[in-house]
């Protein structure tokens, strides 16, 4: 499902206008990128955790070359989905 095709089953769910949906779902986008950029983890009822992790920096190899490089010490974002999710999923699989 592409952004446009979400923003339209939200709009036909709430009964809202695409305009107003739309900054709904700017405003909540832009939340989560303010809090995991204050390194906080975020959680959705229902949903699942949102919790940037520091990554240690690191030594790797290019298997072409050969060659060592020092990879820099990053923040990644990483999900954590919540019980429902993780039960939908294992029943989709399931079958």
């Amino acid at each position: 499902m592409e952004h446009k095709q979400f923003i339209e089953e939200l709009q036909s769910r709430l009964g809202k206008d695409k305009k107003e949906i739309d900054n709904l779902f700017s405003d909540m986008l832009q939340i989560l990128k303010d809090r995991c950029g204050q390194m906080d983890t975020l959680s959705i009822q229902g949903f699942g955790t949102f919790e940037p992790r520091k990554k240690m920096e690191r030594v790797s190899v290019n298997p072409a070359t050969g060659k060592r490089m020092l990879i820099p010490p990053k923040i990644v974002l990483g999900f954590k989905p919540g019980t429902v999710i993780k039960n939908r999923l294992k029943d989709i699989s399931g079958r």
